[in-house]
């Protein structure tokens, strides 16, 4: 009995320092706040690179395409949205708008590569092998960003991502010091994967900002390495 009536103490106590009310308020004030910080980041992002984005056809020249990876199959096989984004590689390489394609993506584990499976698919394809150099370790956006200007000595890239990505994607590159455009693909159909994608992108608007303000390391930084500038460099 002396528990159940110190519990019941303990709760008139809770009660009268935090009213009903003021909880509401306070949790309505909250939610209130990450909205607008969320849907401020997405502004923010989408308003500051508006002039930056580009098609294939109309992307200006670079030192190199940055191609941003995407999920691979058990087979080693490409997803359709990566599929898309070598293509486009591709295509910017052909037509002589950079001089090389950095492929960079996660290769966390052993059994998981998505440089190795991104640089078979572009060979298979056409691509030189000398024409390409493998960033190992980017494991988000913004490490791929910082690692192909700390690591790769980038200056100057048109990143290939998808659409919804692209505005992102350029404010994280140009924040590290890269000189950056986009050049997203389009032509996936909308279906309830893309969809979730595109939130997932959106909500990933205010960990942007984040990184932008506060510039964190890579996971894993490194020496310099040549590889991009001996693409380049390659006949």
């Amino acid at each position: 009995m002396e528990l159940h009536a110190a519990v019941r103490t303990t709760r008139t106590r809770l009660a009268a320092w935090f009213p009903r009310r003021r909880v509401a308020k306070i949790l309505i004030t909250v939610v209130a706040a990450t909205l607008l910080l969320g849907l401020g980041s997405i502004a923010w992002i989408h308003f500051s690179t508006r002039n930056f984005q580009y098609t294939a056809d109309n992307a200006p020249q670079a030192e190199v395409a940055i191609v941003f990876g995407a999920e691979v199959y058990r087979s080693g096989k490409p997803s359709p949205y990566l599929a898309a984004r070598l293509d486009l590689g591709r295509t910017l390489l052909e037509s002589g708008k950079v001089k090389a394609l950095l492929l960079t993506g996660d290769n966390g584990r052993a059994s998981y590569n998505e440089p190795e499976a991104m640089r078979a698919y572009l060979i298979e394809h056409g691509v030189p092998a000398a024409k390409i150099a493998l960033d190992y370790a980017g494991f988000s956006t913004y490490e791929s960003c910082a690692r192909a200007h700390d690591v790769f000595g980038v200056h100057s890239a048109v990143a290939v991502t998808q659409d919804f990505s692209v505005p992102r994607t350029i404010a994280l590159c140009r924040a590290v010091g890269i000189d950056a455009v986009a050049v997203g693909d389009t032509p996936q159909p909308h279906s309830d994967v893309y969809r979730k994608c595109w939130l997932r992108d959106q909500l990933a608007a205010t960990k942007a900002v984040y990184s932008i303000l506060f510039r964190p390391e890579p996971t894993f930084l490194g020496k310099q390495e040549t590889s991009v500038r001996d693409a380049m460099a390659a006949p």
